[in-house]
């Protein structure tokens, strides 16, 4: 339960400006991380989610075919009034969350939830090169339809067992197994990092570049009216 990417040289295109239907297929619970907001020093929790979008198809291997392109966003693990997390995922319910539904709310919950994001460009400072970036979330609209999910689901949490911590450790992107094994969190399982030579490093397998972070038609089966979770 989760209580509350250097680009380098590829030839992928930036994911265009714009609005698409979308599924959140990854969460990823980072773990307490050292940051820094405006010279202050900070140790946050912290959480990813990524969203596959799957009108938008890009041919990464030419044995598997067209594959959705993926875009993430960290965020603090907190649903205080004034997180990001809490903006996000009252928007994408299309209403706010009532105290009692807040109380122990497992964010994994919404691993598989259609939703509509937001996507604007930017160019990264240090890079100068162009990336993606999630502006807004939101709930699907009335009369849109969204794909069954394409790609398969990731769930990475602290209490998972063991051998399922260290698989799915090993699915997630390299530049975000460097930030879990930075963690306390991390530290407090007394596990060495697997070496796993095919994790994934290109949006192909999952990822985002690091400048995206902060990444079959369904007969809409979720109702209007009723929050995807």
């Amino acid at each position: 339960m989760i209580n509350a990417t250097d680009a380098g040289g590829s030839s992928i295109p930036v994911i265009e400006a714009g609005t698409y239907p979308a599924r959140c297929i990854q969460i990823v619970h980072i773990g307490t991380v050292n940051d820094e907001y405006q010279g202050k020093k900070m140790t946050p929790n912290k959480v990813r989610l990524a969203w596959e979008l799957p009108t938008e198809l890009y041919t990464f291997d030419e044995a598997r075919g067209p594959e959705p392109r993926i875009i993430s966003k960290e965020y603090t693990l907190s649903l205080g009034d004034r997180a990001n997390l809490r903006k996000d995922l009252d928007a994408w319910r299309g209403k706010p969350f009532t105290e009692a539904e807040l109380k122990g709310f497992d964010v994994s919950a919404v691993i598989g939830a259609p939703c509509q994001l937001s996507i604007g460009n930017g160019v990264g400072v240090a890079s100068g090169k162009p990336y993606a970036k999630i502006t807004a979330v939101a709930k699907v609209m009335k009369g849109v339809t969204v794909a069954e999910q394409i790609l398969d689901s990731v769930v990475f949490m602290y209490d998972l067992a063991p051998d399922k911590l260290i698989e799915v450790f090993k699915s997630v992107p390299n530049y975000v197994q460097d930030k879990i094994v930075s963690t306390p969190e991390w530290a407090a399982l007394g596990i060495e990092r697997p070496i796993d030579e095919s994790a994934p490093e290109a949006e192909s397998e999952g990822t985002t570049p690091k400048d995206e972070v902060s990444e079959a038609i369904k007969e809409n089966a979720e109702s209007d009216d009723e929050p995807p979770f």
